[in-house]
């Protein structure tokens, strides 16, 4: 007989709403379809508050859910009160420029930092790096992105993944296969890059073969139709997923759909519609955040049978287990080091402070 909280991982990663679980989303993360949950600045009050939350989150269920959470640095960084606030990756990738040793010891103590703090309060992995190319058209990316070479990109991405690695944290590489040349926002709209795959081949292209090459844990696809590729967004294109990524570059990983209740996601249809979609084109897990209500709805109606491969997959987003605390990570010399090499991109430039563990912080918002 199996036990009601002995499951295993399922498709879907749903997002909770506050501070703590309501007796609703205890119910809806004990679903067998539910995999993992995704954290967001709503859920964030204090270290202390945060790393209760994981422990409940991961008490429902063995194996326990996935949490994972978009905190890159810069402009997206769920978690800011009580933790370093790590520079947008452009700031280290104009380091690499003159300095390209010093980016790369940059990145990767920025990846160990971020990856050792989110450890130390219960959170499994981050959607991080960006590995979009930085042609400085598209708003939504930004600063978000390493450099506008691939190289550039390829090389801090790699050293910024060996540090989530150092502190016990997989890597997610996105937007696959590039966001980064079309202005478009996926979250309002449906972006089309009408570019070719040989032109992507080489330029955005490259720095996920590099990674996937160094053996990367995770991808998450962009919302974006490439019509002279397939056309179908990526993330719901089984030329994209499946042919490409999983058959000629050879991708192992997990792949994880983007946010199925953006609008670029909305040309797959309804909300079971687009899940359906992006599994059977070879996505693993697929994300529905901040509408609980199309959760329930997929949950209701989702049918899918979760093939041994992808749970192998997923098993592998787990962090690894026994991280230190808050307390021994402040106090141990390689967390005092990086931050402080971090620090040296000065405070205007990467808006970093190193937040006293004691301070309850209070509500952010």
């Amino acid at each position: 007989m199996i036990l009601a909280n002995h499951l295993p991982l399922g498709p879907v990663m749903a997002d909770v709403a506050g501070f703590t679980l309501t007796d609703d989303e205890r119910q809806r993360l004990r679903h067998p379809s539910i995999g993992g949950v995704i954290l967001f600045k709503r859920n964030y009050e204090s270290p202390e508050q945060v790393a209760a939350l994981c422990r409940e989150i991961h008490a429902l269920r063995s194996p326990h859910l996935l949490i994972g959470i978009d905190h890159e640095g810069g402009r997206v960084q769920r978690f800011r009160c009580g933790f370093t606030q790590i520079p947008a990756m452009r700031a280290i990738g104009d380091v690499w420029d003159s300095h390209p040793q010093r980016a790369r010891r940059l990145a990767r103590d920025a990846g160990y930092v971020l990856g050792a703090e989110l450890r130390s309060i219960g959170v499994d992995f981050s959607f991080t790096p960006v590995l979009d190319l930085d042609y400085r058209n598209s708003g939504v990316i930004g600063d978000r992105a390493f450099h506008r070479d691939p190289r550039a990109v390829a090389d801090l991405a790699h050293a910024l993944s060996l540090g989530l690695n150092e502190a016990g944290m997989s890597a997610v590489g996105k937007h696959f296969p590039g966001h980064g040349f079309v202005a478009a926002d996926s979250h309002l709209a449906v972006p089309v890059d009408e570019r070719g795959l040989t032109d992507m081949e080489f330029s955005d292209l490259q720095p996920f073969r590099h990674l996937i090459d160094l053996g990367l844990a995770g991808i998450m696809p962009a919302h974006v139709i490439y019509p002279h590729v397939d056309p179908n967004p990526a993330g719901f294109s089984h030329r994209w997923l499946t042919e490409i990524l999983r058959g000629q570059y050879g991708f192992e990983g997990v792949i994880f759909s983007d946010d199925l209740t953006m609008e670029g996601a909305s040309v797959a249809g309804g909300i079971t519609q687009r899940a359906q979609a992006a599994l059977q084109a070879g996505c693993d897990m697929v994300l529905v955040c901040n509408r609980p209500d199309l959760a329930d709805d997929l949950l209701r109606h989702l049918k899918w049978s979760m093939p041994p491969t992808s749970l192998v997959r997923l098993a592998r987003m787990h962090g690894r287990p026994h991280p230190p605390n808050r307390t021994v990570l402040q106090m141990s010399p390689r967390y005092v080091e990086a931050v402080r090499h971090l620090g040296g991109l000065g405070q205007a430039d990467a808006e970093l402070i190193l937040v006293d563990p004691t301070n309850t912080c209070g509500n952010r918002g």
